[in-house]
């Protein structure tokens, strides 16, 4: 594999099936009603210009990450890999881990939270402590990895695809990640990033049933410590 035209498109692995990459903050993964580029269509672009595709290539699109988090994007390339993908995710059998930096010092600092979140119009989770109507069981396991003055560094296990789920639960227990403000956060990011990133995912080859783990870096452009 030769090295990507785009400087900017960090390839983690790539296959007959599948091709991972790591999103930058401020990129959507997916094509929305802006008009603005998406990581989907980069890669379709590297794809056809890599390869040298006649036609529409084809891109599986089985997971998002909303558009100021960083981190592990998975496409699938063909048809079989993007279903087998799908579901996987759908039976929550893939294994999600985040690194989130987040105002104060969360204690206990290892703990597993279950809440129960509503998307609402204004494209933001309310969370409830308990069962409410149309609302749904979110679960992660979070563990503070490392600490600063006034913030600290999580690694959280995300159980299930929540609408905002990270940013909503620690947001709930008083921990905003850092630069979330839609989220209560009293501290900014350049470009409107958060401290959010996506840092490894686990999950079984389509076809081989491997398994397969994919993981990158934090950016070194957020104040991570520990990475």
């Amino acid at each position: 594999m030769s090295n990507p035209p785009d400087p900017s498109l960090d390839i983690l692995y790539i296959d007959n099936h599948l091709i991972a990459v790591c999103k930058p903050s401020g990129m959507l993964t997916q094509q929305d009603d802006s008009g603005e580029a998406s990581l989907m269509d980069q890669v379709k672009g590297w794809i056809k210009n890599e390869f040298k595709k006649p036609g529409k290539v084809y891109l599986g699109l089985v997971h998002r990450l909303d558009r100021p988090v960083s981190g592990v994007v998975v496409f699938a390339r063909t048809s079989k890999g993007a279903s087998r993908l799908s579901e996987q995710f759908r039976q929550k059998t893939t294994k999600k881990i985040y690194r989130a930096l987040v105002e104060g010092i969360p204690d206990p600092r290892k703990d597993r939270l279950t809440h129960y979140l509503r998307k609402e119009k204004t494209f933001k989770a309310t969370v409830f402590p308990r069962p409410t109507p149309n609302a749904s069981e979110a679960l992660l396991d979070y563990e503070v990895i490392d600490t600063l003055t006034n913030t600290s560094l999580l690694d959280v296990h995300l159980h299930t695809g929540r609408f905002h789920q990270i940013r909503a639960q620690l947001s709930f227990i008083g921990h905003p990640i850092v630069g979330d403000k839609k989220y209560g956060a009293h501290s900014t990011l350049p470009d409107g990033k958060i401290a959010l990133h996506a840092l490894r995912l686990t999950f079984k080859h389509p076809t081989s049933k491997e398994e397969v783990c994919i993981e990158c870096p934090p950016p070194h452009s957020l104040p991570w410590k520990g990475n």
